[in-house]
């Protein structure tokens, strides 16, 4: 099949696109705002996009909670989404009233970061901390807004859970790291295979 996406004209129930670009990290956000309120919230179109500097991004429907807040305060958390916090991600995608607690919603406790203040989920086996670059909003082909905000932070801090570390490597099948396909369907990394590069 082919289609065009500006003109919708697929012919199936729902748009294919995020099944095809699939799967996608999901980046778990914590911030606070400035008045110090915590916000938790899952954004699937989220991924590194450089190292040295470490660099992440996570892109918004529209100026949320998160977003806002990270442009507030210069800050935020990405927690790692694992396969049996999967209840707890989908929860935490809530559309709650501005400042309400998605950790208490979500029976999540909150654990400090070392080098900023938004707080971080505890028991997620991963999170990094972030110090905010810049948010930019997306534009299409012809320069129109398309509602996206991008969000981009540095990476200053991560912190690992010991267990998940094995002969130095992180072992990314044991974490088990949730992902989003299309519609509402996800997936998780239980296995993995390394194949080296050619020289």
């Amino acid at each position: 099949m082919f289609y065009e996406p500006a003109l919708g004209n697929h012919g199936l129930p729902h748009n294919p696109l995020k099944a095809l670009v699939a799967p996608r990290p999901i980046g778990w956000i914590s911030t606070v705002s400035p008045e110090g309120k915590p916000n938790l919230a899952p954004y699937s179109f989220f991924n590194i996009v450089s190292e040295s500097p470490d660099i992440v991004m996570f892109s918004s429907a529209g100026l949320k909670d998160t977003v806002r807040n990270a442009m507030a305060t210069g800050e935020f958390v990405c927690n790692l989404a694992t396969r049996d916090l999967i209840d707890e991600v989908n929860i935490t995608s809530t559309p709650l009233p501005s400042g309400e607690n998605e950790f208490e919603l979500a029976g999540l406790a909150q654990a400090p970061c070392r080098l900023i203040r938004p707080p971080r989920v505890a028991i997620s086996p991963c999170s990094l901390e972030c110090v905010w670059i810049d948010t930019v909003e997306m534009t299409d082909r012809r320069g129109q807004r398309a509602g996206y905000h991008v969000t981009y932070g540095e990476i200053i801090g991560i912190h690992i859970d010991d267990r998940f570390i094995e002969a130095g490597r992180v072992c990314t099948e044991k974490l088990q790291p949730l992902s989003r396909a299309g519609y509402f369907d996800y997936a998780w990394i239980d296995a993995v295979t390394s194949v080296p590069r050619p020289r």
